[in-house]
């Protein structure tokens, strides 16, 4: 079974965060997230990218520590780390999920 590691909350770097939200279709994949209320898989996501390029960006967004990934039987279930970025970065969200909604994910 994979185990995912994810970077403590206070050692995300509000460069590293903002670089792994400049990218469309990351921002696509949080805002996604944001809708939900619940884990996803990464394949629920929708996007028109290839599994390998889907996966990178999730591992980018894993490493800038905005989601939060764990194995659930066979399915790698993706959720955002809401109260620990609103902790550490207060409005954050609420400016992601306000931003151009016509951004579209390459």
């Amino acid at each position: 079974m994979k185990v995912y590691s994810h970077p403590p909350i206070d050692e995300i770097s509000l460069p590293v965060l903002l670089q792994a939200l400049s990218d469309p279709c990351r921002l696509a994949i949080v805002r996604e997230l944001l809708a939900k209320d619940y884990a996803l898989a990464c394949n629920e996501v929708p996007l028109e990218v290839s599994k390998a390029t889907r996966s990178h960006h999730f591992e980018v967004l894993r490493g800038a520590g905005v989601i939060f990934t764990q194995v659930e039987g066979t399915k790698c279930m993706t959720s955002l780390r809401r109260e620990e970025l609103e902790e550490r970065f207060p409005g954050l969200l609420k400016l992601i999920a306000a931003a151009e909604p016509d951004l579209k994910p390459v």
